[in-house]
């Protein structure tokens, strides 16, 4: 009886060591679970719930309620611009819906620069900056880069033209890193489309170079040269015209040949009047 007593004693206080053990390492794990999760938000500081969109969307969709939800990001990483309240998103009735202005991915904040405000006009007007026009420059297959521009690239603009006096065409670059707002009827960047051939190209211009590319338009051919994402080299003149091209000198005028200087004096002869030749002293 002993024997058992003792057997059930040791059992017990080997079952009580093991199930304070694994409290232990129960409460351990927790506490630095908590301790991780507080080094987190520490990092992240403070959070807030900002309305997202839940698919994508391109350029010119109307925004409705179903199309959003919200989600948390932190307040020091998220843009200016973003919406928390749904009566500011949605004001009103909303009878007269925003429009998306740049494409949006999913999950992706909504910001007031990348919607229209209620109701407003989704065309180009909306998305020109202050001080900038519209001009939409001809293009075809060889001068619109074979169609792989898109709304959003920049491009450089180069005339080719002769002009008074000057039989030679040459070609110069008029335009450096000006924007793209639209090409033909398009103002949406879908690039997963096949390149298209353009008619036009509309760019993003101020007054005074609305006025180069108009008269370079109407004295001579326009063509378009991709610049690279992120490519910020500063582009001295750039000129060439045909001659230098192809190496071809214009012909040099005839050398004039010198006369040599003749002197004489005249003298007569009866009725004769004679020239005879003499030195020339000076």
């Amino acid at each position: 009886m002993r024997m058992v007593f003792g057997l059930v004693l040791v059992v017990g206080m080997a079952l009580a060591g093991a199930a304070v053990w694994m409290v232990q390492g129960y409460v351990g794990k927790a506490q630095a679970d908590l301790a991780r999760e507080q080094a987190v938000r520490l990092k992240l500081g403070a959070v807030v719930d900002v309305y997202v969109v839940n698919k994508p969307m391109p350029y010119g969709t109307p925004i409705t309620k179903d199309d959003v939800e919200l989600a948390t990001f932190p307040v020091k990483s998220l843009p200016p611009g973003g919406y928390v309240d749904e009566a500011a998103l949605f004001p009103g009735d909303y009878s007269q819906p925003r429009y998306v202005m740049v494409p949006l991915e999913k999950m992706e904040p909504l910001l007031a620069s990348k919607i229209t405000e209620p109701g407003a006009d989704i065309g180009l007007t909306s998305r020109l900056p202050k001080g900038k026009r519209a001009f939409a420059i001809k293009v075809d297959v060889a001068s619109g880069v074979s169609g792989f521009v898109h709304p959003g690239d920049n491009v450089d603009v180069y005339w080719t033209g002769s002009t008074q006096g000057n039989n030679n065409e040459f070609t110069q670059m008029i335009e450096t890193v000006i924007k793209v707002v639209a090409v033909d009827q398009a103002a949406n960047s879908d690039r997963g489309v096949s390149a298209t051939i353009a008619r036009t190209v509309t760019v993003e211009a101020t007054p005074q170079q609305v006025a180069r590319l108009a008269q370079a338009q109407a004295t001579g051919r326009l063509a378009l040269s991709l610049v690279g994402t992120g490519d910020e080299t500063v582009v001295d003149a750039v000129e060439v015209d045909s001659a230098a091209l192809l190496g071809i000198q214009a012909p040099k005028a005839p050398a004039q040949v010198e006369q040599a200087r003749q002197c004489s004096v005249k003298t007569r002869r009866g009725a004769e009047v004679v020239e005879i030749p003499i030195p020339c002293t000076n």
